[in-house]
């Protein structure tokens, strides 16, 4: 069962993930596209990491996990000038908006802590 499930398409944040997981011990899934993603989310993971800026439409992924009662804690990121697509992604039901490099400054912080969620 993975911890953390995310949706994100780019290889290099895909390679920073798996490494920092690796070296976390946090078990990992990154999913292709939204209904992979949805799929994975039957393994109850602590948390579900988003790209809004991934090309299988994410804020609409993120409105579609919330529509059918997820309520795994969502932790997107985007880059710092997006404002409008963050406040799309707070709309759809993301749980935390962050520019992409606060997310890569925190991603060890942020993967301990779903570790240590039940």
């Amino acid at each position: 069962m993975a911890k953390v499930v995310a949706l994100i398409d780019d290889l290099f944040f895909q390679m920073k993930l798996a490494e920092t997981a690796k070296q976390l011990g946090v078990a990992v899934k990154v999913a292709a596209n939204a209904d992979a993603l949805l799929d994975e989310l039957k393994t109850a993971p602590a948390l579900v990491i988003v790209d809004l800026n991934a090309r299988s439409q994410p804020i609409e992924t993120v409105a579609r996990l919330r529509a059918a009662g997820n309520a795994a804690r969502v932790i997107a990121f985007l880059s710092h000038v997006q404002t409008e697509l963050a406040a799309r992604a707070k709309a759809a039901g993301c749980d935390e908006v962050m520019p992409r490099s606060a997310f890569t400054a925190n991603l060890a912080a942020i993967l301990r802590a779903a570790k240590e969620m039940n």
